[in-house]
């Protein structure tokens, strides 16, 4: 083991939103702080792309909305700027062949599988009111709701195969998992966690209401900024070992130590850890069954908006393709036209075996149905897939399957010895979303501050 440094109050693992929101605060305490990151730069999941031309793309989180009101402290904070979504003019939708174009939220389907989709929303809208949202496993019916797939409610519920294929990409858009992947409990919280499937799937009075002038990696840049003296990059924890009143934490480079560690890597990536003493079974066993989300970013850049000026707000959705749903994440002041798809669930794991060319004609072929051959001849293409990231190997976030959520919940946020839990996946609120990391590392520092660190 590499000799060890002078300890350190707490170390926290992970330059993500949490983990640099854990730092900030205990940092704003007094605290004696070192933060450890894998990667070389800050953000985890929250990644800008920029280009040579002063342009810029969000490969992962991206926006910001109502009730998400710690990501908005951080904002006000840090002095960045957020704009509106576009969603001005008609929304598109490509079924059966047909490309339709539509107002408002409602979309043009026959009218038995509306109104069967409708009272689906709602139903499970009621539903998830009665989570705890603290303790999910005591939920009243969470035995229930855990035992089942969100599928198999899906299929309970809508007797139309319409409806079923548009509940289905709202979810995988929402989850970015097929929901026969998910436990019809963890789909509940999560859309307790988010308010309403409402919230969750719209843009105006919903979570992709706003985006970040200068990319949603912006405030994680300037938060590190004011701690970067105590921000080491390249250094993947190898190992953490708790030993009496210190806790050891081993790259290939140092090893440090602190009397307290805070983890917000996502839990899948927790395996590759080597705690000693070994993590109690039931955390063990929680780590090994939450795999990350499965989703595709696919950029095309134009010189223009085009879409706008066919009275398109640059949604659509459809069950046919790669790419099921799109927004218009083109700059604030439209000066370049950027249209991003989503690849999702099964169809990002298909999407991940095909050659780069092949990727990009599936892209262009889906933007060119929904909005015509104009979008085969973007300025620049681009796609990225977390699931192919070494320190994500998915996104948005670790989902809970059937049983998961009733049998080993209880260890999700425990902390074990000196070893304490964040990242979006702990939080309550928001979880899955860059709200919800952040709200993990607050509450992580809170916990910290408890004992005499």
């Amino acid at each position: 083991m590499p000799e060890a440094t002078s300890p350190y109050d707490v170390l926290v693992i992970g330059a993500g939103y949490a983990g640099l929101t854990a730092m900030h605060e205990l940092k704003k305490a007094g605290k004696n702080v070192l933060l450890l990151e894998a990667r070389e730069r800050v953000g985890g999941r929250v990644w800008t792309k920029r280009f040579d031309d002063g342009s810029y793309v969000d490969l992962g989180g991206a926006w910001v909305g109502p009730t998400q009101d710690r990501l908005y402290a951080l904002t006000n904070e840090f002095g960045v700027d957020t704009f509106k979504t576009y969603d001005e003019g008609k929304s598109t939708q490509f079924f059966r062949g047909q490309v339709k174009r539509y107002k408002g939220l409602i979309p043009p389907l026959p009218v038995g599988a509306l109104l069967s989709l409708d009272a689906a929303i709602k139903k499970m809208n009621k539903l998830s009111k009665t989570v705890n949202l603290a303790e999910p496993w005591a939920t009243p019916k969470a035995s229930k709701w855990d035992s089942m797939t969100l599928a198999t409610w899906m299929n309970q519920q809508m007797s139309f195969d319409v409806a079923r294929q548009f509940f289905k990409i709202a979810a995988e858009a929402i989850w970015a998992a097929d929901p026969a992947e998910i436990s019809m409990l963890h789909a509940l919280f999560y859309t307790k966690s988010g308010r309403d499937l409402d919230t969750l799937m719209n843009i105006k009075n919903g979570a992709q209401e706003e985006r970040f002038v200068g990319g949603a990696q912006t405030i994680a840049n300037r938060m590190a900024a004011t701690f970067s003296d105590q921000l080491i990059f390249n250094s993947p924890v190898k190992a953490i070992v708790q030993t009496g009143d210190l806790v050891s934490v081993v790259t290939d480079r140092q090893t440090y130590q602190a009397q307290r560690v805070i983890v917000t890597v996502p839990p899948i990536l927790q395996n590759r850890i080597d705690f000693q003493p070994l993590l109690p079974a039931q955390r063990a066993q929680l780590i090994q069954r939450m795999p990350m989300g499965s989703v595709w970013k696919c950029y095309a850049i134009y010189d223009k908006p085009f879409w706008r000026n066919q009275g398109l707000n640059g949604l659509a959705a459809t069950p046919d393709g790669h790419i099921t749903v799109t927004f218009d994440n083109s700059p604030k002041d439209g000066s370049q036209g950027v249209m991003m798809g989503f690849v999702l669930g099964n169809q990002a794991k298909e999407f991940s075996g095909l050659s780069d060319e092949d990727r990009k004609l599936s892209a262009l072929h889906s933007f060119a149905t929904f909005f015509g051959q104009e979008a085969l001849k973007p300025i620049r293409y681009l796609d990225h897939s977390f699931m192919d990231e070494e320190w994500s190997r998915g996104c948005y976030a670790g989902l809970m399957g059937p049983g998961v959520w009733t049998t080993l919940g209880p260890s999700l946020r425990q902390p074990i010895g000196r070893i304490h839990w964040a990242g979006t996946e702990t939080s309550d609120i928001w979880n899955g979303y860059i709200d919800g990391a952040v709200r993990s590392g607050e509450r992580a520092a809170k916990e910290i501050m408890m004992y005499d660190v």
